[in-house]
């Protein structure tokens, strides 16, 4: 099989020349701008190769940071940090001032020259101020109130006491005195006694100040405390009249007035207030000279005979 034959190819006419003008470009560098590069170098320094970022450069630029964080956390916050130091300032001082007092209270500024006894009647105030003499000296503060105790249970006449520190240098004892109710006899001889029984003095002989009491049983009986609730529920007036008390149980106490030797039959010891303001109206009424007894055992009927 034969091969056919190439087609014929189209006449192309050669272009025709173009006059071109020629243009001069300039250089480049004309209209470029120099380009620096990013380095720490300047410019016209010799070229260098750029070194690597050290630890101590971190850790500096961190406390740059932090130093311009504190800087503006001062900045906003300086009128509460003003108003803490006045608060601060004003506990200072407070403190101060509790600490100068108490180190002024606890020196000889404030120590005890002077002790004042008040309230003692029967009782010698002399020499209770001797009794407690080594209390002089001691800052007023440091007063031993057990060693106070100790010397004041000493004086029987002492119910009850308190102490007052009066600055700068005076130490006051109030004491209550024990109230007595008459005198018991005893192989020592005769000894005033309070409504508790307790002995406050004894003597060979029985004083003016109080009734003589015979009671059955002793100051430790019930009789006894009959007796001493009865004189103590007493008018003034009508206690002053009264110079012996007798009582063998506690429902028939008897009281004895002296210099008209009119008796009063008092009974038991209830109802003692009643009984005493009875009593007190019917000697009004009819004076213990021209009566022999007053029978107030029962106030709501009172016999006079």
């Amino acid at each position: 099989m034969r091969r056919p034959s190439p087609l014929p190819q189209p006449s192309v006419a050669p272009p025709a020349p173009v006059d071109v003008d020629v243009i001069d470009v300039p250089d480049d560098d004309q209209f470029t701008a120099p380009i620096t590069p990013i380095t720490g170098e300047t410019p016209g320094d010799a070229p260098t190769e750029q070194s690597p970022v050290r630890l101590r450069d971190v850790w500096g630029a961190a406390r740059a940071r932090r130093k311009a964080l504190r800087g503006e956390v001062r900045r906003f916050t300086v009128r509460q940090r003003r108003r803490r130091m006045v608060w601060l300032g004003v506990a200072a001082s407070f403190v101060i001032l509790i600490l100068g007092t108490l180190g002024a209270a606890y020196s000889p500024l404030f120590a005890v020259n002077q002790i004042s006894v008040v309230g003692a009647e029967r009782l010698d105030a002399a020499e209770v101020q001797i009794a407690l003499a080594d209390q002089l000296g001691t800052p007023l503060p440091l007063v031993d109130e057990s060693s106070v105790k100790a010397v004041l249970v000493g004086f029987p006449l002492i119910e009850s006491y308190s102490l007052e520190a009066r600055p700068p240098h005076e130490l006051v004892v109030r004491v209550i005195e024990r109230t007595p109710i008459g005198y018991i006899e005893s192989r020592a001889g005769f000894t005033l006694v309070d409504a508790a029984g307790v002995a406050l003095s004894t003597g060979s002989a029985p004083g003016s100040d109080a009734p003589v009491l015979t009671v059955t049983g002793g100051v430790d009986s019930d009789a006894f405390e009959a007796i001493g609730h009865v004189m103590r529920s007493l008018p003034e007036n009508i206690a002053r009249q009264v110079t012996a008390v007798s009582a063998s149980t506690p429902d028939d106490v008897t009281l004895m007035l002296g210099g008209s030797n009119a008796s009063v039959v008092w009974g038991s010891a209830d109802d003692s207030a009643m009984k005493a303001l009875v009593l007190e109206t019917a000697m009004a009424a009819r004076p213990p000279a021209e009566v022999s007894v007053y029978d107030v055992s029962s106030p709501s009927t009172v016999v006079v005979r």
